[in-house]
């Protein structure tokens, strides 16, 4: 009886060593998938981190293993929430902010981001996600605050993903908890009640008639540009040669005046009477005028050519 009592604890003992090696063997190697890393402990410290493979360790509580994601982009929203099924749920208490110009608006962010330094994310605080979902919410209301309600509800928000993109990822930098932002999406972004969003509705089909009719208007110039330049230059050029008949008519004048005043610098007296002739026949045209200078002969004007026979009759007065 008592041999078989022996035998019965040794068999019950050697299976309790064999569970234990399996325990021990089993805790002892680990598998890590290829979009995997894992980080191993040793009795709680940073001792080092494997890829993809078949590991070995320190058994527990010796070495302890954390399995990460590598390199696996993971998704936070802000403002809203969904589900599996593509269910979407606002959360106004996140999604209500106030523009750079003091109005309310309703904007919800779509946020991709992954584990940059598994060791820091680990160890460096305990939730790093939280805190990255506060950093998040503190950086949008920073850069929404700058905006106004146009450019939040319409051109700005590319800007705006930018700027919330650019100041989170230099604010994780700052807290170095080992998170990487890969993009940030304004998901929408709308007035907080329905008579607001009709009016941006109709500030935005205000805006694209105005694109409208400056294309219609720019159009319309372009095709009338061309004959308003053509008739622009036939003005031009008739100026110029009106502009050159003028120069020569007053190159003329002040010609004939010269010729006019030497001649009479040579020649004062027949000049005068020239001239006091000319005028008369200037003033009187088609009139035969007759000048008596006193001494019995009268000069004709215009003066004419006369056959010998009107000469004779002119010389006697008949």
């Amino acid at each position: 009886m008592k041999v078989e009592t022996v035998r019965l604890i040794r068999l019950v003992g050697a299976i309790v060593l064999i569970i234990l090696l399996i325990a021990l063997v089993r805790s002892s190697i680990f598998s890590v998938k290829e979009s995997e890393q894992a980080v191993i402990a040793t009795f709680g410290r940073y001792t080092r981190t494997v890829s993809a493979g078949l590991h070995g360790k320190l058994p527990w509580p010796f070495q302890s293993v954390t399995v990460l994601p590598a390199n696996l982009t993971q998704k936070i929203e802000l403002g809203y929430i969904s589900d599996s099924s593509g269910n979407y749920f606002s959360i106004p208490e996140e999604s209500m902010m106030i523009t750079g110009d003091m109005n309310i608006v309703n904007i919800d962010f779509f946020v991709e981001w992954k584990i940059s330094d598994p060791v820091k994310y680990l160890y460096t605080t305990e939730n790093p996600t939280e805190i990255l979902k506060n950093l998040l919410q503190s950086t949008v209301r920073t850069i929404v605050g700058t905006k106004n309600i146009d450019d939040v509800l319409t051109t700005g928000k590319i800007q705006i993903q930018s700027d919330v993109k650019d100041m989170l990822q230099a604010r994780l930098n700052e807290n170095d908890i080992g998170l990487m932002v890969i993009d940030v999406k304004v998901n929408d972004s709308e007035p907080p009640t329905e008579d607001v969003a009709k009016a941006f509705r109709d500030v935005e089909t205000a805006k694209q008639e105005k694109e409208t009719a400056l294309n219609q208007a720019l159009e319309y110039k372009n095709s009338k540009l061309p004959a308003a330049n053509a008739s622009a230059d036939k003005i031009i050029r008739d100026a110029e040669a009106a502009k050159e008949s003028k120069i020569k008519e007053a190159t003329g004048q002040r010609d004939r005046f010269l010729a006019m005043f030497n001649e009479y610098l040579n020649f004062p007296a027949i000049t005068r009477e020239r001239m006091y002739l000319e005028a008369l026949e200037e003033i009187l045209p088609g009139i035969t005028v007759y000048i008596d200078d006193g001494t019995g002969v009268e000069k004709l004007l215009p003066l004419e050519d006369l056959t010998p026979a009107e000469a004779a009759a002119a010389a006697t007065g008949e």
